[in-house]
C-alpha cells in the first residue's frame, strides 16, 4: 500500500516514432494513465506525481508558454497521440481532486537526457541518438549526419537534475496544477548547438552532415520556469556542456549494456 508514487511508465519514442504510431501512443498511454490514478485511488495513496512532456502544449502559441497554457489549441501534427493522452492527465488529476480531495499532480519536463537513457538512432529522443551517431561514425571514420535542418531550438534538462526535483515535488509541491520543470528561456539550444557539443564531448573530428530531407518536427517549445523559480530560486542546474559530456563518457563506458 504506497503512500507516494511517482507516476513515469509511458509508450515514448522520439519524432519519427511518433509520426508512424500516433495510434498506438494515444491508446497506450490513455490506458496506462487510467490504471496508476485509478489504482493510486483504490489505494488511498496520498500523492502522486505524474510525468507529462512540454510537447503537449499547443503547437500555435506564444512564448514562454506557461502552465496556464495546456489546453488552449490542438498540438503539432507530428504527436498528436502522445500529447492529448498525456493533457489527460492533468483533466484526470482535477477530477480526483474536485471529486475525491486527491492530491494528484503532474511535472512538465523539458526534453530530458543522461545516463541509462534509451540511446536508440530510429526511436530515441534528439541527444541520446546523436550520441550513438556519433559514437558509430567514430567508430567507422564515416560522416555524421543529423536528421534535419539544426535549426529548431530546445531546452534540455539532466536526467540527474530532474531526479532532484521531483524529489522536491513529491516533498514539498503541493498545487494540482502542474508546474514545469525546465533550464532557463537563455539555456535553450539549437540541434546544430547539441550536436556540436556532442562531437566535442566525444573528440569526433568527421565531417557533420545536416539532412534537410527529414522532418524537423516543431521549431521551438520554449518554455518558462518562473513559477519553478518562485519556489527554488537558487536552484543549480548542471551545466549543458558538463552533462553532455558526462552522459558521452557514460555511453562509452556501458556501450555493450546501454538501451540502444
Amino acid at each position: 500500500k504506497p503512500t507516494h508514487v511517482i507516476h513515469l511508465a509511458a509508450m515514448v519514442g522520439g519524432l519519427f516514432k511518433n509520426i508512424r504510431y500516433n495510434l498506438d501512443f494515444w491508446r497506450r498511454n490513455v490506458h496506462i494513465n487510467d490504471n496508476v490514478l485509478h489504482s493510486a485511488y483504490e489505494m488511498g495513496v496520498q500523492k502522486v506525481v505524474s510525468c507529462l512532456s512540454t510537447c503537449i502544449f499547443p503547437d500555435k502559441t506564444t512564448y514562454p508558454i506557461d502552465e496556464s497554457m495546456i489546453h488552449n489549441g490542438p498540438p503539432h501534427s507530428s504527436n498528436f497521440g502522445y500529447s492529448y493522452a498525456k493533457r489527460m492527465i492533468d483533466i484526470q488529476n482535477r477530477g480526483y481532486f474536485e471529486q475525491h480531495g486527491c492530491r494528484f499532480t503532474a511535472v512538465i519536463p523539458t526534453n530530458v537526457f543522461g545516463p541509462h537513457d534509451n540511446f536508440n538512432i530510429e526511436d530515441g529522443h534528439v541527444l541520446p541518438g546523436l550520441i550513438h551517431k556519433v559514437y558509430a561514425a567514430k567508430q567507422t571514420g564515416s560522416a555524421l549526419t543529423v536528421w534535419g535542418t539544426g535549426k529548431p531550438r530546445r531546452q534540455f534538462i539532466y536526467s540527474l537534475d530532474l531526479a532532484r526535483l521531483f524529489l522536491w515535488v513529491l516533498r514539498e509541491y503541493n498545487e494540482v496544477e502542474p508546474i514545469i520543470l525546465s533550464v532557463g528561456e537563455e539555456d535553450e539550444v539549437s540541434i546544430k548547438e547539441a550536436a556540436e557539443a556532442i562531437v566535442e564531448a566525444m573528440d569526433f573530428s568527421g565531417e557533420l552532415v545536416f539532412d534537410s530531407t527529414k522532418a524537423d518536427g516543431q521549431f521551438k517549445k520554449t518554455a518558462s520556469n518562473a513559477k519553478l523559480r518562485r519556489y527554488l530560486p537558487g536552484f543549480q542546474f548542471t551545466p549543458f556542456r558538463q552533462a553532455v559530456k558526462e552522459t558521452c563518457a557514460w555511453f562509452s563506458a556501458n556501450y555493450a549494456n546501454a538501451r540502444k
